[in-house]
């Protein structure tokens, strides 16, 4: 079974090095992946490729093909770890990284390519894409975050849907999500949410995680 075709974006975890603090990102992403998160996104914008690659391969050991494990912007990393034999199921691209196309054709059929979309121009642009050039969108920001403090306007829950209503995409919310939020984004049409703090900064990662994964479960 391809990644593809398994792909569940119900509890989606983005890692942040400074959130995770002493006990490292690799500790907080084997502890949420076992409370129940289902994507791991490695997102390091400072780090150097050779960090990163090292750290992908000491995170695909860990996840161990639990959850599906992507890296942000960073799709020479990516191509990298799958050279050296490192299961890495793809990339999340934001709108001024790499293109999507690009993505594609370097990673093949059976990757993940994520892109951030959060305009109706971001949306036309999608449409335009080759069918299978992307597998989801992550929207956002739904609430004002510190964890990225150049975002966009928030969308709130009602401008989630919005975007969710105009694409036949899969649709992940993130930005500032609480546990209270996961009921109205799942009814507004939400894949999944993409958490940040929640999980890198709590103070057990694990039961943080199963918390979210039973809210989601009880909003279906």
């Amino acid at each position: 079974m391809s990644a593809r075709t398994a792909l569940d974006l119900s509890l989606y975890l983005v890692t942040d090095p400074v959130l995770c603090g002493e006990r490292g990102v690799v500790d907080v992403v084997a502890c949420a992946v076992a409370g129940g998160v289902r994507v791991v996104q490695l997102r390091d914008k400072h780090a150097e490729a050779s960090a990163l690659l090292e750290l992908i391969e000491a995170l695909a050991e860990a996840i161990d093909g639990r959850a599906t494990l992507l890296v942000n912007d960073r799709l020479d990393v990516a191509l990298a770890a799958r050279a050296a034999g490192v299961r890495v199921d793809g990339v999340h691209l934001g709108q001024g990284d790499a293109t999507v196309v690009v993505a594609r054709e370097r990673l093949g059929a059976d990757a993940i390519v994520g892109l951030t979309a959060n305009s109706p121009a971001h949306l036309e642009a999608v449409a335009r894409l080759p069918r299978g050039t992307v597998d989801y969108l992550g929207v956002g920001v739904i609430r004002p975050t510190a964890t990225k403090p150049d975002h966009p306007p928030a969308l709130g829950v009602d401008g989630f849907a919005r975007v969710a209503a105009e694409t036949e995409l899969p649709c992940v919310a993130i930005g500032g999500i609480g546990i209270a939020d996961l009921a109205p984004l799942r009814a507004a049409g939400a894949a999944g949410v993409a958490v940040v703090s929640a999980l890198c900064a709590a103070d057990d990662p694990r039961t943080a995680a199963q918390a979210f994964a039973a809210e989601w479960e009880l909003a279906r």
